[in-house]
This record gives C-alpha cells, structure tokens and sequence, in this order.
C-alpha cells in the first residue's frame, strides 16, 4: 500500500474513532454490560471458525520458523477463547468507573471540590502475536467508555480480523457505535508511524510486544504511551522460608508457562537455605530442560551436591552466567541463579538488575516480607506466591490492556481505571472568590 493511502486510511480510522467516543461516554452501563455479554456469547458459538482463521497464521508462522514462544503466544486454543469470553463477563459484572466521584471536600469558601473519573477518549493498542489481546482491549475499551484502534502484527491478521469481526457485530446489536472498536487492516509498517503520531485523533497509545517494538513507540510517538520494556522477573527464596512450598511456587513461577511477560526469569536464593532448595529445584529444572545460568557459588554447589555425569539419569543444565544474563528476559526454558546473602542483596539485585515488572519473596519472617514490599521497585510485588499471577484476570480486573511499569497515572496491569481520567468537579450555590 502506498505511504499516502496508508495515511489516508488511519485518518479515517481515527476520524471514526474520535466520533465513537463521544457516543461512547455518553452509553450507560446496562447496554456495556449487554454488549460484553453479547460479545461472550459469539466467542464461544464461533470457537471453530475462529481456531479456522487462526490455523492459517500458524500455518504461516511455522513456514517463517517463527520461534516456538511466539508461536504459543499466537495459538488460539479453546482455553485461550474460553477465558477471553470469561474476561468479557467478569468485566460486565464488574462496577462501571465512569462517572464516579471520589473525594468531594467541602472548602472553607463554602465550593465542594472532588474528581469524577471520566473515559480517556481513544486509545491506540500496538501488539504482537496474541490475538487474545483483540478481545482483552475491545471489552475493556467498551466497558471504560473509549474507542480504540487496534493493530495487531502481521502474522495474526487472519485471527484478528474475525476477533475484531464479533466484536464489531456485539457493538452493533447493542446499538453501540461499530466504530468504537476498529482493527487497522493493513500489515504495512506505516499503519504504526501514523497512528502514533496523530494526537488529534488519539488520546494515548499502549505498545504490547517485543522490547524493540515497545523502544520504537516511546522514541516516535507524539501522543503519551502506557508501556513496559520487558519482564525481567525474580522470585528471591528468603531464609527462614517453607522449602517444600519454595520449591513448589518456584517452580510454578518459571515451568507454568516460559513466553509471558510474568515468567520468572531470575532466582535469587539466601545463603542459609541453599544447600537445601538449590539441588531440589535445580532436579525439577533439570527435568523439565530448564537451563540454568548460576553465578559461581550457586555454579560449585550444584556440581558438589549433585551426582556425576555418568551417574546421573539426567542431563547436566547448568552453566556460568555472565553479568548480561541478569539482566535477561529469556522467555524460554532458561533461569538465571545467584545466591544472596540475606534479604538486603536480594532486594538491591532485584533494584538494580530488573525490569520493575514484578518480583516475589518467598518468606516464613514477616518482616523480611514487608521489607520486600516497601522496597522492592516494582508494579508488582509479591509475598509466598508465584509471579504468573501479575496479570490482570487473576487480580480480578476482568482482563489487562497491558501491565505498565511506568509511575504516573496506571501502573502494573491496567485494567479499567487505568483506561479512564480525573477532571475535577466544583459544586456551589452562589459563592464567589473574594
């Protein structure tokens, strides 16, 4: 497509959108609520033709040798539309934001001051390989009373296409404006640069995908971005702790799942547990083909406590790591290892190295725990769990537009107050400024 039709279409696109948002403030709660309702039904009556259209991405990927975590994050199984139509009806059955006040003052000059939380207008969603991601930003858009653009990667557009199709049919069932979700439908490049420099029509771009995407929207965009870079995340097993339960969440918190953002992708483990956690989950890594990264302490236990090639029934998975390995968001089989000397370490490592995504101890000292927290630099932090729950379905958002690791206006997943504003709202009966 010529660069000026490509402009020419996000124009319209935009154009659309900023119409639809003004309907869309104004739409009451019942007919979102109804939309998302409708919009869950469809996902499930419409299962096989969307896994239809989503087998000839994958059949495309896979001739490209997409590599494997990107192919599971563009999978459309029955589970990942099971839990999308879920999403959309938690969402319904959650309370409506838009037009709440909070914090009504009265003033000594007699006004009464508060906020009243209104929709942010439109959003532009830039994202890669999860088609899911169509469903999470278009229930969340309508419900949060915005219109938003969506751009998914080339190589789901045969799945976001039909996404994007049922939610445009719920939308117009309901009598919602059809324009309040759009799909941008070209692949080109160009579709990007444009839309994330047009602030007259967009309000705020949230980038969702690889670190070079997401570094090219923050260096190019005119218009404010919600984003994070990657996930660097660490699970620090304390001592004193539950081994057993260290071992089990540690475990969960890299082997659920290598290609989401919420995978630890770094352990840190204090001195005093050790020589009791590390051959216990370095046996679970190793048979599972986790590839472990260990500086030289961890590196010299495992090898004294573990048996000899010949002896053991398993692999040897463990290497040296260098200093970039803690800075690394793998998303695969790989975990970086280092031992700590206490709660202190851990925290200043975790500071310095992560990604300020989210971080988890793993404690039996209660105090050990709330120093964690107040100190830990993240979006989320967490205590004795695994770090696969930062995600905005399991926080009970209904579902996420992304997590953010910025510090201003929303922050971890963003769900739907993350997707509307303040404006302030005075009430008086008569006064005037002296």
């Amino acid at each position: 497509m010529h660069l000026s039709d490509t402009l020419t279409n996000i124009q319209i696109l935009g154009q659309q959108a900023k119409q639809a948002a003004t309907q869309m403030a104004r739409a009451d709660t019942a007919t979102k609520n109804k939309t998302l309702h409708v919009l869950a039904d469809l996902l499930r009556a419409n299962m096989g033709v969307l896994q239809a259209d989503n087998a000839r991405d994958l059949e495309r990927a896979r001739a490209a040798n997409m590599a494997a975590p990107l192919i599971d994050r563009l999978t459309l199984t029955s589970k990942v539309i099971n839990t999308c139509a879920e999403g959309c009806l938690q969402l319904a059955s959650m309370a409506d934001p838009v037009g709440e006040i909070i914090g009504m003052r009265q003033q000594p000059s007699g006004i009464r001051v508060g906020q009243m939380r209104v929709p942010i207008g439109v959003f532009g969603m830039i994202f890669e390989s999860r088609p899911n991601v169509t469903i999470e930003a278009a229930c969340l858009s309508i419900k949060s009373g915005n219109a938003c653009i969506l751009r998914g990667g080339s190589e789901a557009i045969e799945s976001n296409r039909a996404l994007a199709g049922l939610v445009q049919q719920a939308l117009s069932s309901c009598g919602l404006p059809v324009h309040a979700v759009q799909l941008v439908q070209t692949t080109d490049r160009d579709a990007v640069g444009q839309l994330i420099t047009m602030p007259q029509y967009v309000d705020v771009i949230i980038p969702r995908g690889g670190k070079g995407l997401i570094e090219r929207i923050s260096r190019e965009a005119k218009v404010p971005v919600i984003k994070h870079l990657d996930g660097n995340c660490h699970t620090y097993v304390d001592c004193p702790c539950d081994i057993d339960q260290a071992v089990k969440v540690t475990d969960n918190a890299k082997t659920n799942k290598y290609s989401p953002c919420n995978a630890t992708e770094s352990l840190l483990v204090a001195r005093g547990v050790a020589h009791e956690f590390l051959p216990q989950i370095a046996n679970i890594f190793a048979a599972k083909g986790v590839e472990m990264r260990c500086d030289p302490e961890s590196l010299a236990l495992l090898h004294a406590q573990s048996p000899s090639q010949a002896q053991s029934p398993l692999p040897c998975r463990w290497v040296a790591a260098t200093d970039a390995d803690w800075f690394a968001e793998y998303l695969a089989p790989i975990i970086s290892i280092k031992i700590v000397a206490d709660v202190a370490e851990a925290i200043a490592h975790i500071n310095h190295y992560s990604s300020h995504h989210t971080d988890a101890i793993l404690t039996s000292d209660l105090r050990h725990a709330q120093q964690f927290l107040r100190e830990v630099d993240s979006s989320s932090v967490m205590v004795n769990t695994s770090t696969r729950f930062a995600d905005g379905f399991e926080y009970g958002l209904g579902a996420e537009i992304g997590i953010s690791t910025d510090k201003f206006h929303a922050r971890g997943p963003v769900g739907l107050e993350g997707l509307t504003s303040l404006k302030y709202v005075v009430q008086g009966d008569g006064e005037v400024r002296a």
